[in-house]
């Protein structure tokens, strides 16, 4: 487990492709926090009703119970004065605000554990994600399986569609591919 000084906030980022397990490790976390009895929120865009609107769900099938918001300053109205770890699901759904919403929470002495991806389907970086890398003091950067070659993909490969830069969807609409077998659209 990650560690400051007592009474210090501080900011994890969980990023990736699709597939690459993003979602369980920010559930994990939480769930080690909550059995190590600290008080835990978690939150989620709106935007994202794949599998729920009352929890963050991984594409197997683990949940959490979370609270879906539309901006990233509702975060901030709706944390409880007593939370010691905030989640965040799904970074790149937010405004810009996300990144402010996360310092402030690290500055008021929070744990804040924030997961999204790291790059659109045309392979460019979110801007919301690259910003919370620059700030966080713990980075993790996970890899899915390749679709195509079984090698490590970092890539998210939109299969139809539309030309849309943020399109909700999953398996059906999305694979994980490596920089060789990737197809810029």
């Amino acid at each position: 487990m990650n560690r400051v000084k007592d009474g210090a906030g501080w900011v994890e980022a969980v990023v990736g492709s699709m597939f690459s397990g993003k979602t369980q490790e920010l559930i994990r976390r939480l769930r080690l926090a909550a059995i190590a009895r600290q008080k835990v929120q978690v939150f989620n865009s709106s935007l994202d009703a794949r599998y729920a609107r009352d929890h963050i769900v991984s594409h197997d099938r683990l949940k959490i119970p979370s609270i879906a918001v539309s901006r990233s300053r509702d975060i901030l109205a709706r944390v409880a004065p007593d939370v010691q770890v905030v989640g965040i699901d799904e970074a790149q759904f937010f405004d810009v605000g996300i990144v402010a919403v996360c310092q402030r929470l690290a500055d008021q002495g929070r744990r804040v554990i924030v997961a999204g991806l790291d790059q659109d389907y045309r392979g460019r970086p979110f801007a919301n994600t690259a910003r919370l890398l620059a700030v966080a003091e713990f980075v993790t950067k996970n890899l899915a399986v390749c679709m195509r070659c079984g090698g490590g993909a970092n890539r998210t490969q939109r299969l139809h569609g539309g030309h849309r830069r943020v399109q909700v969807g999953a398996a059906d609409q999305y694979e994980a591919r490596c920089r060789r077998c990737f197809e810029r659209p």
